[in-house]
């Protein structure tokens, strides 16, 4: 009898697992993820008008997730989108197209942010500044942010005139009021589309220092991501490198980084393209 009464309990366990399996399997949400759309079009084109230059899609003009028609002021800037476009294979990647983002953000300007709003946006990083925060407690890594760091941070101010300087510690480096007026009397300098690219940059890289030198030629893309990620570089000789995920995420800074640096360039008026007619 005590037998079958184990077996019977035994019977009766596995049944009530098997129930409580099934009813936990039921409960489990299955997260959907939205598909990237179609690509609807054959191919792109640059139409010029009286507004600036639109993007064509097949016969359709590109407009804006607002849905206000895509005209920007300069060719080359509308070919840079229209490449992105007509880069695209089966499905249109949205995340991977960061000109066209960039053009998208700066026509709806989403937040109606002004140039002074932007401005002042830019001039708050300064004193968390990725380049201006070293460590005096590591001796290689000190040299590190000595050999690599100081000379943008010099290159910088001699650029524009500032006495930024950096700190050892915890403490945020101070800034002065002169010192912010240069550097907003700069970028006021620039329309506020342009705007747009230099804070791209700075939210890449985490860094207006860096930002400012790969805009102005100082510092190639990859040299910039790479100082931005100097520490980070420095921690993985210790604690080991995800191939894919760390190289991932390079790609990717370096990615965003040249799309704000073009976006930029092409704004500036030196890069508008105007054809002449022939008479």
């Amino acid at each position: 009898m005590n037998g079958k009464l184990m077996q019977s309990a035994i019977r009766a366990l596995r049944l009530g697992s098997c129930s409580q399996l099934q009813a936990s399997a039921a409960r489990i949400t299955v997260r959907a993820y939205a598909t990237p759309p179609k690509r609807f079009y054959k191919k792109t084109s640059v139409l010029s008008s009286d507004a600036g230059y639109e993007v064509v899609l097949d016969h359709r003009k590109l407009k804006t997730p607002k849905g206000t028609p895509f005209v920007v002021r300069s060719e080359p800037l509308a070919i840079a989108v229209a490449t992105e476009f007509d880069a695209q294979k089966e499905h249109i990647e949205r995340s991977r197209m960061h000109l066209s983002a960039l053009c998208f953000t700066a026509i709806d300007n989403p937040n109606n942010l002004t140039k002074l709003d932007m401005v002042n946006y830019l001039l708050n990083f300064i004193p968390t500044d990725t380049v201006l925060f070293q460590y005096d407690d590591e001796k290689d890594l000190q040299d590190l942010q000595l050999n690599e760091w100081d000379p943008v941070i010099a290159w910088f101010n001699q650029r524009y005139e500032t006495n930024l300087q950096k700190t050892l510690n915890i403490t945020p480096p101070q800034v002065s009021e002169q010192d912010k007026m240069k550097i907003a009397k700069h970028l006021h300098s620039y329309s506020l589309d342009t705007l747009h690219g230099f804070i791209f940059a700075v939210d890449t890289l985490k860094s207006i220092i860096l930002a400012c030198a790969v805009i102005e030629r100082m510092l190639p893309v990859e040299k910039a991501v790479a100082l931005a990620r100097l520490e980070e570089e420095y921690q993985l000789k210790f604690w080991g490198r995800v191939e894919w995920a760390h190289d991932l995420s390079q790609q990717e800074l370096q990615a965003r980084l040249a799309a704000a640096v073009l976006y930029v360039h092409l704004n500036c008026s030196e890069y508008f393209v105007k054809q002449k007619s022939v008479l």
